[in-house]
């Protein structure tokens, strides 16, 4: 299973962006992608939905049951 910031990155280079095309289309500063795709930053739910709406992508979030 892919940690998110490798997901992020294949995706990114399979639509052929760069870090810095990201940063720009998502208004996300370049180093925090960076930090993301390394594994390093630690995103707000907005943040992410940016980025991840720029790469064709859907943030879902799922409530699990308790016991």
């Amino acid at each position: 299973m892919l940690e998110m910031g490798q997901f992020i990155t294949q995706r990114r280079e399979f639509l052929h962006l760069r870090q810095e095309d990201l940063a720009e289309m998502s208004g996300v500063a370049i180093k925090t992608i960076h930090l993301v795709e390394t594994g390093l930053g630690n995103p707000s739910i907005a943040t992410l939905n940016k980025i991840i709406t720029v790469l064709g992508l859907d943030l879902l979030l799922q409530v699990r049951k308790i016991g």
